[in-house]
């Protein structure tokens, strides 16, 4: 089994009554670049490697547990919940995603950090969209993996860009308690996040989960209250297409979570964002795609030129421009045409369903009405309003 070899130089920062755990992970003196992880996992769940390749690019890598993550600050006397729930709710359980955002700032200060090159993959994309969107005079460069946009949320966050099968295949998972027990969890939920199109690293991710272990850590794959008050936490800031900070958005091809649609949204709300779209890349980040990833991070820090701002592409160097959102035209006339399509025939089946017999057979209206007819009707009309409903939660600017 391989072991570790990273050093790790711990602060605390300090955000108010919060305090959050943070790792000095090498490369003094370049350019400093933050890591922000994923919803539930811990600063130790980010690949050795990739943060060796990040430092020889000529970065100073740092990365931190969020609140209720890790070792930091968790909330645990408030309200219970399951990180579904937590995002159809309009009232955060804990804290809002202004709080988070400020979180990554004060990381930056107990640094010493000015001013950082960010990179978060997953829920962690989401926190430092909103930490350049909220703080962008302390943001060098923004790069997302995996992530969705920072304006999506509630039902139709979950019905655009997450796969729905996928997230009932992770409530499923059962695992004994104990130390077996929680290693076990999070090895099953990297595998189950792993990239179809590589081998899968046991070793390293044992490596992983033991050690955010070992560090007398629990389990945060586990912690489905504590995952809960994070995607719970509402955000009121400015929009996506207000963001300035240059921008680098990664998307797996075969991500079984995020639907590469997220990845794409982002780089077409963002002025000038590049978006690459990885082959055979799920939610997680195989080494296979690290010479990738670092030389884009490479390149969004070094400058971007207007030749590489606003298109997609792959690592074999494939590219197209970036899709555009719709307007607000369209936006309306999708909306509209989808109400005209559903409502048109709905006032006559109220009153039918209202028991009037307008334009029909009295007797034979009565017998229908009796039999169950009504209730079919008004079942048929909520039905009918499911597709207008859609199209407002689903087609937006």
């Amino acid at each position: 089994m391989p072991q570790e070899s990273m050093i790790r130089i711990a602060h605390t920062a300090r955000n108010g009554d919060v305090h959050l755990a943070v790792d000095d992970l090498g490369g003094a003196g370049g350019e400093p670049l933050l890591l922000i992880m994923g919803l539930g996992v811990s600063r130790f769940y980010w690949p050795d490697g990739l943060v060796e390749a990040l430092i020889d690019a000529g970065f100073s890598v740092a990365s931190f547990d969020g609140r209720d993550a890790g070792g930091s600050t968790h909330f645990e006397d408030a309200p219970a919940g399951d990180p579904v729930t937590g995002l159809l709710r309009r009232r955060p359980l804990a804290y809002t995603a202004e709080d988070m955002a400020d979180d990554t700032v004060a990381v930056l200060d107990a640094l010493g950090w000015q001013r950082a090159h960010l990179f978060g993959i997953s829920q962690g994309g989401l926190v430092a969209q909103r930490t350049a969107l909220r703080h962008p005079h302390r943001v060098h460069t923004l790069t997302t993996f995996a992530a969705v946009p920072s304006d999506a949320s509630g039902a139709a966050l979950l019905l655009r860009y997450v796969r729905l099968p996928f997230l009932a295949r992770l409530a499923r998972m059962r695992h004994p308690d104990g130390r077996d027990g929680d290693v076990a969890a999070g090895l099953d939920l990297l595998r189950a996040v792993a990239s179809p199109g590589y081998p899968f690293d046991e070793d390293d991710a044992r490596l992983r989960v033991e050690r955010e272990l070992d560090a007398g850590l629990p389990s945060g794959v586990r912690d489905s209250r504590a995952q809960a008050r994070q995607t719970s936490a509402t955000w009121h800031g400015p929009k996506l297409r207000e963001l300035r900070v240059p921008t680098l958005v990664l998307h797996g091809e075969r991500d079984p979570l995020g639907r590469p649609s997220a990845g794409r949204r982002i780089a077409a709300s963002v002025p000038g964002a590049r978006y690459v779209e990885l082959p055979g890349t799920g939610h997680d980040l195989p080494r296979e795609i690290w010479p990738t990833v670092v030389r884009e991070i490479r390149a969004l820090a070094t400058g971007p030129t207007s030749a590489r701002q606003g298109v997609s592409g792959s690592p074999d160097g494939t590219e197209q421009p970036a899709v555009p959102p719709p307007s607000r035209r369209a936006v309306w006339a999708g909306r509209i045409a989808a109400l005209a399509a559903t409502v048109g025939f709905i006032p006559l089946h109220a009153v039918w369903a209202a028991g009037i017999p307008l334009f029909a057979d009295e007797e034979r209206f009565a017998a229908w009405h009796a039999d169950g007819g009504g209730t079919y009707l008004w079942t048929l009309n909520a039905l009918a309003l499911l597709p207008a409903v859609l199209a407002f939660a689903l087609i937006r600017p």
